[in-house]
């Protein structure tokens, strides 16, 4: 790192537009990728719906084992638990399209192969949990590339909320839809046929995703490794405030909202006396719930912060619980579930959105892996909670005791908000190339970075408050450690102090992970230094001939 002095030169995107919530709802759907991906994206929901339909089925035939049925839903899940943290590394390594690519393909086989062994009677029940694990793992590599190049769909930064919302609308109406379908065409067709129906959804996917060419990125350093590349996802969230809020408000609301899913169809069946049909139609409300709160997601934006918002959307889910819980008249139930498809898709849509504009492209996936994995682990153990507290203290009481607990967290997270203010994370390479004697290696390290500061003593406080989110930036950008130091000999003598792991790794700070959120943090400290005393910049080299 060499920061330049005052009046340097330097290179730097400009800031990206502000959110706003008056972003028209259906707005990203004007843009013709977009609104071609989604379609595809629809499609495909809709056809993984109608495979668990029919992959469920297929084993209530052949075993009718309780326990292998449910393992259909843990084999499609688990590889999302498994895979998710390094297929995000994997998204910000290489070309996300070409991964999207591969994805479909795997899944497309997998699901080719499981219609044809299907159709010739050759498969049986450890067969259809094997593809569906496969199935699964496809999804695992797709989610995290797939969230990640939203941003890259929309003309403008306040569309990402909206696009955020219609991803919501596209999962629960599928959800809403492909049982349904799935369970007629089992009906008229046969397993096989579901199966082959899911293959081809995979197809138009792959057509949506050749009509989109996207821009190839450039860098003047060696693409990431897989581990590496993991360790600084890592490191990015761990010292990213406004990502671990965002995170935070996820833990908080997604195992209990997981109660609905895991205890509506028992509701139904138990509760309501409904068959297949009737859950059908209580799908239907969540889904007609997702599309109402996509449109009113921007109005409810401009009246309300995103905290009140997540406040007041786990609330509505905890009341809708309820309703499930003591009311047993259907059609009061599907009116009830009409406004958690509405809470649901409000919540997840600006936790989703939070993410997408938060975090700089070069650790976007990464981030977004991570956000991923604590959803459908949240979701999965939740199910597993809810479900067996239904087991040991009866539906309704663990209904209510999932609102109670939706209700304190949801209160309890007004005092972690989440800022509505836009951080400036376009990238800003405003670090010059260090002038070096040595010519070190990409694997050289470590590398220890020191930047010497003379504060006038009334600056003193301010400016080592204005250095603590400068030390969140290098750790963010790569620092293994960073620290401030003040010389006790000469008061107004300050030391910054930051390890990176090899001399590459410190190329990657220069060109491309710092944003204009970076610069300004670093220009606010400087603005409290002494003028007459230029910053000084050192980097040393390990001493040992065998070090890197």
């Amino acid at each position: 790192m060499t920061p330049p002095a005052n009046g340097g030169s330097t290179v730097t995107a400009q800031p990206p537009t502000p959110p706003s919530g008056t972003a028209s709802s259906w707005a990203p759907l004007r843009i013709r990728v977009f609104r071609t991906l989604w379609l595809a994206q629809f499609v495909s929901n809709v056809g993984s719906w109608m495979q668990t339909v029919g992959a469920q089925w297929l084993i209530t035939q052949q075993s009718g084992s309780a326990g292998q049925i449910a393992l259909v839903q843990t084999a499609a899940s688990l590889p999302v638990l498994i895979l998710g943290i390094p297929a995000g590394a994997l998204a910000d390594i290489v070309d996300r399209r070409r991964l999207l690519l591969f994805a479909q393909v795997l899944m497309l086989s997998a699901a080719g192969l499981l219609a044809a062994l299907t159709a010739l009677g050759h498969m049986n029940p450890s067969g259809v949990l094997v593809l569906t694990f496969v199935l699964g793992c496809g999804t695992a590599l797709m989610n995290p590339a797939w969230q990640a190049i939203q941003p890259d769909l929309v003309a403008s930064r306040d569309q990402i909320p909206a696009a955020a919302a219609l991803g919501g609308v596209n999962m629960n109406v599928a959800r809403a839809v492909g049982p349904a379908l799935g369970g007629l065409v089992v009906a008229v067709a046969g397993t096989a046929t579901v199966f082959a129906l899911n293959a081809a959804s995979f197809l138009v996917t792959l057509a949506a995703l050749a009509t989109w060419h996207r821009p190839a990125a450039t860098s003047p350093v060696a693409a990431e490794r897989m581990l590496p590349a993991i360790r600084a996802g890592y490191r990015y969230v761990r010292h990213a405030p406004r990502v671990r809020k965002t995170l935070g408000r996820s833990l908080v609301y997604v195992p209990c909202a997981a109660a609905l899913w895991a205890l509506l169809p028992v509701a139904a069946h138990q509760q309501l006396g409904l068959g297949v049909g009737g859950y059908g139609l209580l799908l239907a409300a969540v889904g007609a719930g997702a599309v109402l709160g996509a449109v009113l997601l921007p109005q409810v934006r401009d009246r309300w912060s995103s905290n009140v918002t997540l406040a007041g959307g786990g609330i509505l889910l905890a009341m809708t619980l309820v309703v499930l819980a003591l009311v047993g008249i259907a059609w009061v139930v599907g009116v009830g579930l009409v406004f958690s498809g509405l809470a649901w898709v409000g919540v997840l849509s600006i936790l989703n959105a939070q993410m997408q504009v938060t975090v700089p492209e070069w650790v976007r996936a990464r981030a977004l892996a991570v956000y991923l994995t604590i959803f459908q682990g949240g979701l999965a153990i939740g199910a597993a909670v809810w479900g067996g507290l239904a087991d040991g203290i009866g539906l309704r009481g663990a209904l209510l005791v999932a609102a109670a607990v939706l209700v304190i967290g949801s209160l309890a997270g007004l005092f972690f908000s989440v800022p509505d203010t836009a951080l400036d994370r376009s990238p800003s390479m405003h670090w010059p190339a260090p002038v070096m004697v040595l010519d070190p290696s990409a694997s050289t390290g470590p590398v220890l970075v020191t930047v010497e500061y003379r504060v006038p003593a009334d600056h003193a406080d301010a400016f080592t408050d204005a250095m603590e989110a400068v030390g969140r930036s290098r750790l963010r950008t790569g620092a293994l450690r960073w620290d401030l130091f003040r010389d006790g000999s000469q008061p107004d003598t300050y030391l910054e102090v930051f390890a990176v792991a090899s001399w590459e790794e410190h190329e990657r700070q220069h060109s491309g992970r710092l944003t204009g959120y970076d610069r300004s943090a670093e220009e606010k400290a400087r603005s409290l230094l002494d003028p007459e005393h230029p910053f000084k910049v050192s980097h040393y080299l390990p001493a040992r001939r065998n070090s890197g």
